[in-house]
């Protein structure tokens, strides 16, 4: 079974996960720690639970999600598995940097690319690939089957969505993929999104105003 603990770090407020297994092995998603504080507030609880971090996921590229691939790669020898979409954003992590004020280190070079349909396992626990773009040509969600949760990154968040403003983002592709691979997951599947407080598939499929006929208005 898989635990988790989630952090919120840098000034995007991004939130960042450590999931884990009873064995101590552990996959961390998008590390967003931006600062030795930050840095020092993961690997403590990672040394305190003597966990073993074995996998680097990113659901997307952006600087907010990012920003710790270099310091997971120094302490723990990892590099992320993304997207090959969302390559041309990891690369140009250090420019982007400059328009934020935020200091950032060049993200190791991926250790592999991930599709829709591949099973990322972790242990003897298994989590599905969700191609889902729109929010950036590459974004990714990792699902528990199992446990019926979601990391969605920012494709879909408590009555929101992730922008489509940045550049390579598509309002009509994002919703496309939230209404025909998310909301056909079970409504009880918890998402635990990239920003913000956790949610249900089920809530979203009442309550979220930018998915389905409510988004004509947004079109």
């Amino acid at each position: 079974m898989i635990s988790q603990k989630s952090f919120v770090f840098n000034l995007f407020a991004e939130n960042t996960y450590i999931l884990y297994l009873e064995s101590g092995e552990a996959a961390i998603i998008d590390p967003g720690c931006s600062d030795a504080a930050e840095n020092r507030k993961m690997a403590d609880f990672i040394k305190s639970n003597g966990l073993k971090p074995v996998l680097l996921l990113n659901t997307h590229a952006h600087i907010d999600h990012v920003l710790g691939n270099d310091f997971v790669y120094r302490e723990y020898g990892l590099k992320p598995y993304l997207h090959k979409e969302d390559l041309k954003i990891l690369e140009s992590l250090v420019f982007s940097s400059q328009f934020y004020g935020v200091n950032a280190t060049a993200s190791p070079e991926p250790a592999g690319f991930l599709n829709e349909g591949d099973v990322v396992k972790l242990g003897s626990e298994e989590l599905n690939v969700i191609f889902a773009p729109g929010h950036s040509p590459g974004s990714i969600c990792f699902y528990s089957e199992k446990q019926k949760i979601l990391w969605g990154g920012d494709v879909l968040f408590r009555e929101s969505i992730g922008r489509t403003d940045l550049p390579y983002g598509d309002f009509d592709t994002l919703e496309f993929h939230i209404r025909t691979k998310l909301f056909t997951l079970p409504d009880e599947v918890t998402i635990y999104s990239g920003h913000g407080v956790p949610t249900t598939i089920g809530h979203e499929k009442k309550h979220n105003p930018f998915v389905g006929e409510p988004a004509a208005k947004f079109r």
